[in-house]
């Protein structure tokens, strides 16, 4: 008789008990770690869409867009605003280089609707100033959006 397995790194057969793999998520901002943590599952917003990584993804490098970061431990969800940035997932460790990581819940709504209406108001009378304009929307509309995720 024959067996066969699918195996993905996802999980695998350890004397008859099913193990479940797991992925290792660096956080790194330019001042310090921000988090070193096993999970299950990580959701990350990329410039071109949300990417989902479980253990036994495939090699990715992506950059990373303003927004939320949903790390999923069993039934536990920790949410982190991440500012930008770059991603690479090599084995089972997810490495996330950012500006700034912090928890959802520090995010202040009132501040980043503030940071928008500042923002909206900044000139692009030039290719650069338009950049500039462009990633501060960016930034305070990913801080809204992880805001309410929160709420």
């Amino acid at each position: 008789m024959s067996l066969m397995l699918c195996h993905r790194a996802v999980d695998h057969l350890q004397n008859g008990t099913r193990i479940m793999a797991s992925l290792r998520c660096i956080v790194v901002t330019p001042e310090k770690t921000v988090l070193d943590a096993k999970t299950d599952f990580i959701a990350l917003p990329l410039y071109d869409g949300e990417v989902g990584i479980a253990p036994g993804r495939a090699p990715l490098i992506g950059r990373l867009a303003y927004g939320q970061m949903r790390l999923r431990s069993g039934d536990t969800v920790d949410r982190y605003y991440v500012d930008g940035g770059f991603i690479q997932v090599t084995g089972n460790v997810v490495t996330v280089l950012t500006n700034r990581a912090v928890p959802v819940a520090e995010v202040d709504p009132i501040a980043a609707r503030q940071q928008l209406a500042n923002a909206l108001k900044l000139p692009a009378s030039t290719p650069e100033l338009e950049g500039i304009r462009d990633r501060a929307v960016a930034q305070a509309r990913g801080q809204l959006s992880a805001a309410r995720a929160a709420s």
